[in-house]
């Protein structure tokens, strides 16, 4: 992985939109501090598309598709996408399974659910389950003490017994049936939203992220970036980002949205981000 500096100026002026991971990505230590989210306005108001790309509920993403400058938001590891329609004046939502299919496969994570908590000792449902439509938040280490790499292969290894996806985020162990993930849920936004083939465009966006949920948005964007903390996770991983930055979490996103701006505002480029 290159330094983010090291950013092709070029790319950079010709980026479209900025995709982004939220927990330790876009916050630092479960909070947003003031530079990532200014640097979310700075980018909308520089013409860029923002979309975050989460593992965080549908409840979430209600709140951030109505309050955040953003033209759009994938949750629950792309499950859902919901957008604010301004002229409307009303959120939209869009699932990738309706509504029966939704409540059926809830039932079988419900045992799912059961088998973990028995099984790994300190693991729990995670506190944002409540709000979640598809998958199953089981948390390793955000309202837990963090459990050891081998619990969390151990949570890993009874959702694929069950015959479900599952990722591993910075904090979470999230498991739902079906074939969806980040990626898919990104390029049908784009398509239903943008009209764009997202993979005719893959150098016009960036994206940013720090754990191995991330992996399928880091194998197909040849510009994406990691926060610092990504290094914790690396020896997990088969597709790492091109770039890393210097910090970590929402401070390490902001260094990218001023190398963004920068080489954007300079048609020479700058080198300094």
């Amino acid at each position: 992985m290159k330094p983010i500096r090291d950013f092709p100026p070029a790319i950079a002026r010709a980026l479209m939109g900025v995709f982004f991971d939220i927990d330790d990505t876009f916050t630092t230590r479960g909070k947003i501090h003031p530079a990532p989210f200014q640097a979310i306005w700075a980018l909308k108001e520089a013409g860029l598309r923002i979309v975050p790309i989460t593992g965080r509920p549908a409840g979430w993403c209600d709140h951030i598709a109505r309050m955040w400058p953003v033209d759009g938001v994938v949750g629950e590891n792309g499950a859902l996408y919901f957008w604010y329609d301004a002229q409307g004046r009303k959120l939209k939502r869009r699932f990738a399974d309706p509504d029966a299919v939704r409540e059926e496969k809830r039932r079988r994570l419900a045992a799912v659910k059961e088998e973990i908590l028995r099984a790994v000792p300190g693991a729990a449902v995670a506190g944002d389950q409540p709000y979640r439509e598809a998958d199953l938040a089981i948390d390793y280490c955000e309202d837990v003490a963090p459990l050891p790499r081998d619990k969390v292969e151990q949570i890993c290894d009874i959702f694929r017994k069950h015959g479900a996806t599952y990722k591993v985020s910075s904090i979470h162990v999230n498991g739902w049936f079906g074939d969806y993930n980040k990626l898919d849920m990104a390029k049908r936004f784009a398509l239903e939203q943008w009209d764009l083939t997202l993979g005719a465009h893959r150098d016009r966006f960036i994206f940013c992220g720090d754990s191995p949920n991330d992996e399928p948005m880091f194998e197909t964007f040849p510009y994406a970036a990691g926060v610092r903390n990504l290094l914790k996770f690396a020896d997990q991983m088969t597709h790492l980002p091109a770039y890393i930055t210097r910090q970590e979490g929402g401070e390490g996103f902001a260094e990218v949205a001023e190398m963004i701006l920068q080489r954007k505002e300079s048609p020479a480029g700058r080198t300094g981000a």
